[in-house]
């Protein structure tokens, strides 16, 4: 497959480094089947969606997973040493796999404090990159730990230009997200789903149905061939009710629309098919959607823009054509959308 068709090109100054507000004020892309483009605002979905149909959400919650330490000088000739680690996946209840800069000063039995009785132990250092780091913490002492001193994960091309805040703490995390914080990023199409756009929904009719994917860093990841050849991607844990796959199939056959919210909710159903309808599910996946793919349960789609040449945008190209999807990005880049995780968003409507 050749990558360089989900390829292009967007201006820097279209990535947002903040969402609007009232984050449902965002824009909306309304792209059609047939090629149709018009342009909308989210709070105006109630407008674009029928009676019946149910949007489904991931409701995963962000764990304020990047660190600031110091790793102490090894003898009386060295330095201190600052760190900065993003937490990626969980191991157990004290360990996690994790990015870490700079990584060249940092080899296994350092220890690396986060706050007063606060630290970790480097276990491990693998050839991609990333470390194992054990807690002097586990479980909720450790949840508890990462709230007071981590900060919000924010997606690589935003951290570049500015340092999560306290308002990430509230900008960067969906309104109905639930207990279980285990994310490393935000499933960001939720994030436009303010209380009040959720109520304008449901008096409208449209029906709400979560499931959990935690979303993990390979989400930002470059796409490798390996994966483009295999068709599978990194591994993600996910969890879809028996009553939520129920209700779901009941919905697509009373003729109404099950409508995720993000590619993450997509991926999750999808991953969860058989025989052309949903069925429970629970523990990893790594389904990877591309053109030739087809979406067995999927009828539109709430999502962000994507980057280029990612496995994401590859993902909305399977469900509305590669052709429809560039000329859809060409018209936002031209009436300047905002772009990524902070960013306006589309509908999808094949």
């Amino acid at each position: 497959m050749d990558l360089s068709a989900f390829s292009f090109d967007l201006p820097e100054e279209l990535i947002a480094l903040r969402p609007v507000e009232p984050q449902d004020a965002a824009r909306l892309l309304v792209v059609y089947g047939d090629g149709r483009l018009e342009d909308a605002h989210v709070r105006d979905l109630p407008h674009y969606l029928e009676a019946g149909d149910t949007l489904v959400f991931n409701d995963t919650r962000v764990i304020p997973a990047a660190l600031k330490g110091v790793r102490p000088a090894r003898d009386d000739a060295g330095a201190d040493v600052s760190v900065d680690a993003n937490l990626v996946e969980r191991v157990d209840g004290a360990t996690w796999r994790a990015l870490a800069r700079p990584g060249k000063r940092l080899k296994p039995g350092d220890r690396i404090s986060f706050g007063q009785g606060f630290e970790a132990e480097l276990t491990g250092k693998a050839e991609t990159g990333e470390v194992t780091l054990v807690f002097n913490l586990a479980g909720r002492e450790l949840d508890e730990a990462l709230d007071a001193h981590g900060a919000m994960p924010l997606p690589p091309y935003i951290a570049r230009r500015r340092a999560a805040d306290a308002k990430d703490r509230q900008t960067y995390q969906t309104s109905f997200a639930g207990e279980d914080a285990q994310s490393v990023a935000a499933p960001t199409a939720g994030l436009h789903f303010t209380p009040e756009l959720r109520e304008a929904l449901a008096a409208a009719g449209i029906g709400s149905e979560t499931v959990r994917l935690h979303v993990g860093l390979g989400t930002f990841s470059p796409l490798k061939q390996s994966q483009i050849e295999s068709g599978r991607l990194h591994e993600e844990w996910r969890r879809i009710s028996p009553e939520v796959a129920a209700r779901l199939n009941d919905v697509r056959a009373s003729g109404h629309r099950c409508v995720p919210v993000g590619t993450t909710a997509l991926r999750t159903l999808e991953s969860a098919v058989e025989n052309g309808r949903l069925v429970p599910a629970t523990g990893p996946t790594d389904i990877f959607l591309k053109p030739g793919d087809r979406l067995q349960v999927t009828d539109a789609l709430v999502t962000n823009f994507h980057l280029s040449e990612s496995s994401l945008f590859m993902l909305v190209c399977a469900l509305m054509g590669t052709d429809i999807m560039q000329a859809a990005y060409a018209h936002a880049i031209a009436q300047k959308y905002r772009f990524y995780s902070y960013g306006d968003a589309c509908l999808l409507l094949p």
